[in-house]
């Protein structure tokens, strides 16, 4: 029985650590990837070799070392390391830290202050830390997943230079399996397919690679597993995505520059990528709609309507098999001819209305349903143009004085080179009916 209990003055046993915190690196030669911040030639190692460090806002993905990095930063700059996170820390918390940081810098020492997800402080709490910014009472390392330009204020971004982390690579990862090996005392039960594929499932972070190590670590295994038995054991880390951050607006970037560049099957992956993330359906068959208008228009008029009746079909079938028609419409906006001829001329006329918006039609084509109105020239000289030879009387229409402006500029491609041929005959017959 007495096994059962803590013998009296004798220390309690220490709960094992956790793989990623055994394995945290002491110096920054140690963190895995980030060369191109870290390196003798990168801002960070810029700074460190001038003894120069300045305020920084940390961005990148999870697991790629921003908490890890402002620790070592605060250790070779010989500051104390506070942490804070901005989900837990009201008004009250940031009073006492900036207070104890005060202190510390009469007893002469600074502190680096990290505030980790920085992005979830308001516009007013990010302005709280300038002044004790401007005043050298900290200095500020703020880490966020998030666009720095779209959340934190001009202002603190002016005092801090952003650093932008990246996701770790194969390589970078498999480094860290190696470390994790050497810190266990043996291999992974894993063959070489299987140790692929944990690392695919890692997409990029560190810490949730060094999680499913020490879960593939814990099994007690007579031989290596395969890929196929590893996916039944592991489940597949959800892909990043947030459908209302900045990754939500690069995929559907990625996806419209892919159809506009005309390769339907890195469109596709896109679109996969999308509805594997949550995506909306309908948010989805609104934009590649949007993309049949902007990027296609006349050079296939039939594109418009696919994208209608792909968002038709999904409405009526739901997912999944509606995304197929919004798939179908994908592959055939990749594959159809482009031209945005129509959206430049729309936009030139609206810069044009905008200009000149003053002006009123000229007397040959205003409504004129009143005798006043046509005893002072309301529609008077209108050539009806049904009455005209080739049903075309070639009158101007712009405002009075207004020169004629080229708007519309159809290029040779699909159905467009039959209405650039339409556009050319109509120019040279109006020069024509107009004595030029």
């Amino acid at each position: 029985m007495s096994d059962l209990f803590d013998t009296p003055g004798k220390p309690a046993p220490e709960a094992p650590r956790p793989l990623a915190d055994r394995l945290r690196p002491r110096t920054l030669a140690q963190v895995i990837g980030q060369s191109h911040v870290l390196g003798p030639e990168g801002p960070l190692g810029a700074m460190l070799a001038a003894h120069s460090l300045s305020s920084l806002i940390l961005w990148g993905p999870p697991g790629v070392g921003k908490t890890t990095i402002a620790r070592l930063l605060a250790h070779e700059s010989d500051l104390a390391f506070v942490q804070i996170s901005a989900i837990f820390t009201g008004v009250p918390d940031l009073r006492k830290v900036f207070e104890s940081a005060k202190i510390r810098r009469q007893n002469g020492q600074g502190t680096l202050l990290f505030v980790d997800e920085i992005h979830r402080f308001n516009k007013a709490q990010q302005d709280g830390f300038l002044p004790y910014m401007e005043d050298g009472t900290i200095l500020l390392v703020g880490a966020t997943t998030e666009n720095p330009s779209f959340e934190l204020n001009a202002a603190l971004l002016s005092r801090a230079q952003v650093i932008v982390l990246e996701r770790l690579d194969l390589k970078d990862l498999e480094l860290l399996a190696q470390r994790a090996e050497m810190e266990l005392g043996r291999a992974l039960p894993l063959n070489g397919d299987a140790r692929e594929a944990m690392i695919e499932m890692a997409d990029g972070d560190g810490r949730a690679l060094l999680n499913l190590i020490e879960q593939v670590a814990a099994w007690r295994l007579d031989k290596p597993l395969t890929r196929e038995a590893l996916s039944t054991r592991l489940m597949r880390r959800a892909s990043k995505y947030d459908k209302s951050g900045e990754e939500h607006y690069n995929l559907i970037s990625a996806l419209h520059k892919s159809v506009r560049g005309s390769d339907p099957d890195a469109a596709l992956y896109w679109f996969a990528r999308m509805l594997e993330g949550g995506e909306d359906p309908r948010f989805l068959a609104r934009r590649i709609t949007r993309m049949a208008v902007e990027d296609i228009g006349l050079a296939d008029p039939q594109a418009q309507q696919v994208c209608l009746e792909g968002w038709q079909t999904y409405e009526r079938l739901g997912s999944p098999e509606g995304e197929l028609a919004l798939a179908q419409a994908v592959v055939y906006l990749a594959l159809a001819p482009k031209s945005n001829a129509v959206y430049t001329a729309y936009k030139a006329a609206r810069i044009a209305a905008r200009e000149t918006g003053s002006q009123p039609p000229p007397l040959h084509i205003r409504n004129a349903p009143t005798k006043l109105m046509k005893d002072i020239g309301y529609g008077a000289g209108y050539a009806y143009d049904h009455d005209a030879e080739d049903s075309f009387s070639g009158q101007d229409y712009f405002p009075e004085g207004m020169k004629r402006p080229l708007f519309y500029n159809p290029p040779e491609r699909g159905f467009e080179r039959e209405l650039k041929k339409r556009v050319d005959y109509f120019s040279k017959l109006r020069a024509k009916r107009q004595g030029h």
